[in-house]
């Protein structure tokens, strides 16, 4: 498959997919006989982790760590768990923050139609007088 096509598909673009070729964080991508780019079924999976991972908020320099320990093999297991432990938590924290921040907007807007109705119910009985 080609680049465009790989971009289209799994919604990135192009020079992302390059940059992550170029740092490390997916495979070197095999090449067809004029040099284009030409990704596998594997090559897209390695692609939807990390646009997964990066979604989830995962800073770059940790998903580079994680690929690296991933390609050295089982016995970096314990670490890369530990990685990913530790985002699930900067994630769950930045929900909870989340969730404060609408918490505190529905209050302003049930405020605002208190506001609104108040007024509108002493328009209107200025307007019956």
């Amino acid at each position: 498959m080609k680049i465009a096509e790989v971009s289209k598909l799994l919604d990135i673009s192009a020079d992302t997919l390059r940059y992550y070729e170029r740092i490390g964080l997916i495979p070197k991508i095999h090449r067809d006989k004029s040099g284009n780019r030409d990704y596998t079924e594997l090559d897209c999976k390695w692609i939807k982790f990390i646009k997964c991972m990066r979604n989830a908020g995962m800073p770059i320099e940790i998903l580079i760590e994680y690929v690296t320990l991933l390609q050295e093999g089982e016995h970096t297991a314990g670490v890369r768990k530990e990685l990913l432990l530790e985002q699930r938590e900067h994630l769950q924290d930045k929900i909870d923050e989340l969730q404060q921040m609408l918490s505190y907007l529905n209050g302003k807007i049930d405020k605002y139609d208190e506001v609104i109705m108040k007024t509108e119910k002493e328009l209107r009985n200025e307007v019956d007088k």
